[in-house]
Parts: structure tokens; C-alpha cells; sequence
């Protein structure tokens, strides 16, 4: 597997991961209906450092990196990961994640946060955790599942 940055000609294989994500509302705070332009602009966006994981030519995921916050908070940043469902369970979002943390040292960044974990996407809780995050803040009932109905999100964190 490779974990490259993202070109231009990408736009179309990112979008078929990240839609059905979108779609389902279960994992990310973002409007269920959003259009394909404003999807890629989030996802794609110029204070983001955009990748995709491919094999044999096929995008199987895709992250971004970015600063969490500006000023004092700007050495600790912030990530998000999609996996195609074809490659679920093959390694590719601890792939991603790894290739993440080793990017962000190369940054300049001294820890890492994921702001809002949904705490029913227990594999990536579980992922996370294996690779060193921390859960370090809970938000009671902060997410609205479509199934589940509120349950809560994690501040999760890790120093690089």
C-alpha cells in the first residue's frame, strides 16, 4: 500500500469513500446532504494537508492533516480518516494513521487530537487507543446517531 499526497485527478475516487461516510451520518458531524463540491472543499480544503492510500491504482482511504487550532495552539494538530468499505478491516486507516503521525513530526507538530471520536465507532476508538491516543474528554450525548440517538463524542490526544 502506498500513502501519497493527493493530486487533482483523485477528486472522484476520494468522493466515492468519503459520500457514503457522509451519507450515513454515523462518524462525522457533517451535513448528511451535503453536494459533492462542498464535501471535496472540506475534505480537500487549503488549510489541509490532503492523502490517499492506493493499491494497485485503487484509493482504499484517505486523511487529512491540519493544525487544530492557531496562535499558542498550533504546534498540536488535527486529523480525519475515511476507508473505502471494500478495504475495511485490511489495515489502511491504521496505515494512514501511522503515515499521519510520522507527517505531522516532520511538521513540526508536538501532539495530535481528534476533537469529536463518536463513541460508537468503537473500532476507531479502538484503533486509536492502540496506537496511543487517549481519551482525555467525553461530551455527554454530543452526537446524534441516526440509530443510536445521542451518544457521546471523545476528545482523544497523543504527544508525537
Amino acid at each position: 500500500m502506498l500513502i501519497r499526497p493527493v493530486t487533482p485527478h483523485d477528486a472522484a475516487q476520494i468522493w466515492a469513500i468519503i459520500e457514503p461516510t457522509i451519507r450515513a451520518g454515523e462518524t462525522y458531524t457533517l451535513d448528511r446532504n451535503m453536494r459533492e463540491d462542498e464535501a471535496l472543499a472540506y475534505w480537500l480544503g487549503a488549510d489541509k494537508a490532503a492523502f490517499v492510500a492506493e493499491a494497485d491504482g485503487v484509493i482504499l482511504g484517505t486523511y487529512y492533516l491540519r493544525a487544530n487550532q492557531a496562535g499558542g495552539g498550533r504546534h498540536v494538530c488535527n486529523a480525519g480518516y475515511m476507508t473505502g468499505a471494500a478495504a475495511t478491516g485490511r489495515g489502511v486507516a491504521r496505515a494512514m494513521c501511522l503515515h499521519s503521525i510520522d507527517h505531522a513530526r516532520a511538521r513540526g507538530f508536538r501532539a495530535m487530537q481528534f476533537n469529536f471520536v463518536v463513541s460508537s465507532n468503537v473500532r476507531a476508538v479502538g484503533l486509536w487507543q492502540s496506537l496511543g491516543f487517549d481519551i482525555v474528554g467525553r461530551l455527554p450525548g454530543a452526537f446524534d446517531h441516526p440509530q443510536d440517538g445521542l451518544v457521546d463524542a471523545l476528545v482523544m490526544y497523543r504527544t508525537l
